[in-house]
């Protein structure tokens, strides 16, 4: 794979001959903040794979909260589908964190999953892999505190991006946790002022990656180390 389309994990678990099936259709493209890839209802056209964005499936509520339901980074996809069935959006994917990605025509996805066994057992193991994300994610909403997943969604936004200074804004990991965005800025300050992070305008830097993961709840670990076993090749991420 060339220098241009490397750096998405997903894509790296394929072999050299179905990475060579997809590159021709594969375009890399930049996907600034606040950019809304689909709208809630919509059938995606396009599928990208994170390599240095981070974007997220949010759902506009009735009382004007937007949640997050779900955050893609470089170790997946945006637009998982299954052969044959396009798919309506369950909500809006809007891009969090600015980056590039490599995006590729839906149809063409589909058709390159069904002539590739391969490519469609990439997209069994990433959906296996969204399913542990979806059901560790509630449990650790119900049962553990904010400074705890708060941790925890740095950590995972510095997997995603590979790196340790995130365009992370207060309102995002706000709307990640589901929670206000005081409660937020009053962990990240705390934080910032024992030396675990630094953060700055629109941007937070992880300073000790051990004592930041030491302070994220227990699903941290668990779902990397799902991660690792659905997507081998992934380890000795992080590179930094």
């Amino acid at each position: 794979m060339t220098v241009a389309y490397a750096m998405n994990r997903l894509l790296e678990t394929l072999s050299s001959g179905d990475l060579k099936y997809l590159e021709p259709h594969l375009e890399q493209v930049e996907l600034p903040r606040g950019m809304e890839i689909a709208h809630q209802g919509e059938v995606l056209q396009s599928v990208y794979f994170p390599q240095t964005a981070i974007v997220s499936l949010v759902r506009d509520m009735a009382n004007g909260q937007i949640v997050e339901m779900a955050a893609f980074g470089r170790e997946g996809m945006v637009g998982l589908l299954f052969i044959g069935i396009p798919l309506n959006s369950v909500g809006r994917y809007l891009v969090q964190v600015p980056g590039t990605a490599l995006r590729m025509d839906a149809g063409r996805m589909r058709k390159a999953a069904a002539a590739r066994p391969g490519i469609q057992q990439m997209l069994l193991r990433y959906t296996e892999l969204l399913m542990a994300l979806t059901l560790q994610s509630t449990a650790c909403n119900a049962a553990h505190s904010i400074e705890a997943r708060c941790c925890r969604w740095i950590m995972a936004s510095g997997d995603r991006t590979g790196r340790n200074d995130v365009p992370l804004t207060h309102e995002y990991l706000a709307e990640m946790l589901g929670v206000q965005r005081s409660s937020v800025s009053v962990v990240i300050k705390g934080l910032h002022d024992n030396g675990l992070i630094r953060q700055s305008r629109g941007k937070i830097t992880i300073l000790d990656r051990s004592r930041v993961e030491e302070a994220a709840c227990e699903c941290y670990p668990v779902l990397r180390a799902k991660y690792l076993q659905l997507l081998p090749l992934a380890q000795g991420e992080p590179e930094e």
